[in-house]
């Protein structure tokens, strides 16, 4: 649909080739087009706007949805049903996105990682337009962050425990923890289910702090969950969180050290399929805030996706950076490992 536009201080009088004259006085409109500065013989006063066509993403097939948006057709209307009320536009004025548009959006770029424009290009609208669809979605989904994201999870916490043990026979353990440089220091079960995360600290923070000074690790001190956590070298050995030890002697402590790190690999995989599913994550071109709000909102969209079953992206799984920082272990942490090590890996 191609349109003359002429300026006026009052308003903009659109003319539509196709529909005879049509006055326009709403300036979003506008900004919904594409706008270019003719050529030749024309007036300098007049431009030449095209609309672009809003695309109806729920009429693609699966594989489609499932490449740029990562979920199927299902699990988009289910995750819509739970957002519609807080990301509807109040007025189609100005041919606002409707609801199911501005998820797509969002997801889009949550799944693809790239830039605003190029997201705005694939969906057919600005690169503004984006930016408020990804906020208005971020917003949405934390209003469900306790509801999907809960420590130790969802299932019994012996049911959780049964889970981990079958993996490699390792004893107690309710969650696997682990880091990364975004940065994000995720809690998951054995089904990579995450059950917590912090994001609102700066790169610069080593994981250790990041979990002393969380609200986690003071419930777990004071033994409000019955289990143990297993983290790598980067954090201190304690009662709650069992570290490997740094140098296994032949025997009990290497079959523990294989068990636990079998055991711990389940939190690097969960962080894999996070980062491939929503490769925005591995590169975030926003403030620290907005940053943390789509860490949050994406590890939703995560639990959610695990929870329906969906299909798993290509797993990118990298080798783990060695962490040059190892905080001392605690007295009473080494305890509980040499009694983990000695009674249960020690036949």
């Amino acid at each position: 649909m191609i349109f003359l536009v002429s300026e006026s201080k009052q308003f903009l009088i659109v003319i539509c080739f196709m529909l005879n004259v049509t006055f326009c006085h709403d300036p979003t409109f506008i900004a919904n087009c594409i706008l270019f500065w003719p050529t030749g013989s024309w007036q300098p006063h007049f431009l030449c706007l095209m609309v672009r066509p809003r695309l109806d993403v729920l009429s693609y097939p699966e594989d489609f949805l499932f490449e740029r948006y990562r979920f199927s057709l299902q699990s988009i209307t289910y995750v819509h049903s739970l957002l519609h009320p807080y990301i509807t536009n109040l007025t189609r004025r100005g041919r606002a996105l409707t609801s199911e548009q501005i998820l797509c959006t969002a997801l889009r770029f949550f799944a693809n990682g790239s830039f605003l424009y190029n997201t705005g290009d694939a969906e057919n609208v600005s690169k503004a337009t984006v930016c408020r669809a990804v906020r208005k979605v971020c917003l949405a989904l934390k209003h469900f962050l306790h509801i999907f994201v809960k420590f130790p999870g969802h299932k019994p916490v012996r049911a959780i425990k049964e889970e981990f043990h079958r993996i490699a026979g390792f004893p107690n353990v309710i969650g696997c923890i682990d880091g990364t440089h975004i940065p994000i220091i995720i809690i998951c079960d054995a089904a990579h289910i995450i059950t917590n995360v912090e994001a609102k600290w700066p790169g610069s923070v080593h994981d250790s702090r990041i979990y002393r000074e969380s609200s986690l690790s003071n419930r777990m001190g004071q033994g409000e969950t019955d289990g143990l956590l297993l983290g790598d070298r980067g954090y201190p050995c304690q009662t709650t969180l069992i570290t490997p030890y740094p140098e296994p002697e032949p025997g009990p402590q290497q079959h523990f050290s294989v068990a636990h790190s079998r055991t711990r690999a389940q939190v690097e995989m969960t962080i894999g399929l996070l980062k491939s599913r929503f490769q925005c994550l591995r590169y975030l071109r926003v403030t620290p805030e907005r940053a943390c709000d789509i860490i949050v909102a994406c590890v939703v969209l995560h639990n959610i996706a695990i929870i329906r079953g969906e299909q798993h992206p290509a797993l990118q799984i990298q080798d783990p950076e060695e962490d040059l920082i190892h905080p001392e272990d605690f007295q009473d942490g080494r305890v509980v490992r040499d009694l983990i090590c000695r009674n249960v890996f020690g036949h």
